[in-house]
């Protein structure tokens, strides 16, 4: 692996000039490697309804002399992935400019087969000189082996250049991976003076914009839970009807109908649920309600991974109180839609 020297700015003029230059000319690479990273993160944002189960992937290729001669992601699970794609869209006239060229990828190419052929192996007899990661794979049938097989070749692999925008990006498929559940985000929406409901009356406090956006949301995730009361009172029906995809799939955690005939409510729910969805390859869980059903999911850290509430202006003097925010809550961002405000939260780790 390569390695970053990392200079002291204010002792700066104490360095020698072979090594000012080799500070600038590392400056400038890494600029380089941060610029096509990114154009690779917004192709793979292309991929994100029907990518999946697979994670989403960019890929950039750049000649010696820096230009893009191709440029691919992964479209769809069971087609050719980034790399592939990529290197498809070179044209004929530029196939001479792949030796030498270098590869900007998202995501660790793989290493094995799988419905299609391992990507490390057609990097390699691309005769690509470098190879640029954006992140390691998570699943465990790569993990690594992507890059252990490019070095062995002799390609030259930087690993980690925008790294943590690689796995926000894909934070579903590698919270899967990783931790063998699904990620799970928690959602609420509230009054000003914090109840969800008008005196235990269900009420409407999104906008048809703020709607719209949630419904989005939930094309984007797998499954969508709520507890029995919130399926007995306010009768949701947990669609995509203001968004255009798939709808996730339901789960309703009721004592007297199971989500699963295994299920043991002697014993802790939440992590029979996890096992649940995670045989059912589920990666993304939205748990909408009620407060008791998300009071639960708060009661252990490793139970959630992201809080988004939204609250509106409108005042309502009592009903069911909404959740207080865990202990180590830290605000990633807050944005005002037509009045109503949706704070987004994930831990501090």
């Amino acid at each position: 692996m390569e390695k970053t020297i990392v200079f002291n700015y204010f002792n700066y003029s104490n360095y020698s000039n072979s090594l000012k230059i080799n500070y600038f000319c590392i400056m400038e690479q890494r600029e380089t490697d941060e610029r096509y990273m990114r154009r690779c993160l917004q192709l793979a944002s292309n991929g994100r309804q029907n990518a999946k189960p697979n994670p989403m992937v960019g890929a950039v290729i750049v000649s010696r002399e820096g230009r893009v001669i191709g440029e691919g992601f992964h479209v769809r699970c069971g087609e050719g992935h980034a790399e592939v794609n990529a290197f498809a869209s070179v044209k004929p006239e530029d196939e001479a400019l792949l030796a030498g060229a270098t590869m900007y990828v998202s995501l660790e190419p793989c290493a094995h087969y799988g419905r299609t052929p391992p990507c490390a192996d057609l990097i390699v007899r691309k005769g690509v000189r470098r190879v640029v990661v954006g992140c390691v794979d998570p699943f465990a049938k790569v993990h690594g082996l992507g890059v252990k097989k490019l070095l062995d070749a002799g390609v030259d692999v930087t690993v980690g250049v925008l790294e943590r925008e690689c796995l926000e990006l894909n934070k579903h498929f590698v919270t899967f991976n990783e931790r063998h559940r699904p990620y799970v985000l928690l959602k609420w929406c509230m009054s000003a003076d914090g109840f969800l409901d008008d005196n235990f009356k269900p009420t409407m406090f999104s906008t048809p914009f703020t709607q719209m956006l949630s419904h989005k949301l939930r094309a984007e995730h797998d499954a969508i839970l709520v507890g029995r009361v919130t399926a007995e009172r306010d009768k949701p029906r947990l669609d995509v009807r203001h968004w255009s995809g798939p709808s996730p799939m339901r789960v309703v955690i009721d004592r007297g109908r199971p989500f699963s005939p295994s299920a043991d409510f002697s014993q802790p729910v939440i992590p029979q649920l996890f096992g649940y969805l995670y045989d059912k390859g589920v990666q993304s869980l939205i748990v909408e309600g009620g407060a008791e059903t998300h009071r639960r999911f708060l009661e252990r850290p490793d139970w959630w991974d992201e809080i988004r509430v939204e609250t509106s202006p409108k005042t309502v003097g009592g009903g069911t109180r909404a959740p207080r925010l865990p202990d180590g809550a830290v605000p990633v961002s807050r944005v005002e839609y037509g009045g109503n405000a949706i704070a987004v939260y994930k831990k501090a780790y």
